[in-house]
C-alpha cells in the first residue's frame, strides 16, 4: 500500500478511514487492459493513476478511466473484494464495468455461485 492509500491522522488522533468509506475500483488503461484497486478517496486515486505516481503498472498505460467502482464496509472487505475480482476472467471483468453486475462466475463474496 502507498503511503497515499494510508488513512489520514484527525487532530483527535482518530483515522480519517473511520468516516470515510472504502472502495474497491476498476479502471481501464489505455491499451484496454484493466488495473483492480482499493482507496478511500477516488478521485485523488485515479488522478495519481493519470499522474503517473500510483502504480508502476499503470505509469506506462495512461491514461486510465474509471470504469467501476463498488463501496465496501472497511478497508479489510475493500481487499477481500479486490481480491475476489482479480480471480475474475476478462470477459466476466467486462460483464461487471458494462452492466454493474456479473451474471456468471463468482458472486459478491467472492465464492463460486
Amino acid at each position: 500500500m502507498s503511503q497515499d492509500d494510508r488513512p489520514e491522522a484527525r487532530r483527535d488522533g482518530a483515522a480519517a478511514s473511520a468516516e470515510s468509506p472504502w472502495f474497491v475500483y476498476i479502471l481501464e488503461c489505455s491499451d484496454g487492459s484493466f488495473y483492480t484497486g482499493i482507496t478511500n478517496d477516488l478521485e485523488r486515486r485515479q488522478q495519481q493513476h493519470n499522474d503517473g505516481t500510483a502504480s508502476r503498472y499503470t505509469r506506462s498505460r495512461r491514461p486510465v478511466i474509471l470504469r467501476y467502482q463498488e463501496i465496501c464496509e472497511s478497508r479489510s472487505q475493500a481487499l477481500i473484494r479486490e481480491c475476489s475480482l482479480r480471480l475474475l476472467t476478462r470477459k466476466q471483468k467486462e460483464e461487471l464495468v458494462n452492466t454493474g453486475r456479473l451474471t456468471t462466475g463468482f458472486n459478491r463474496s467472492g465464492t463460486d455461485r
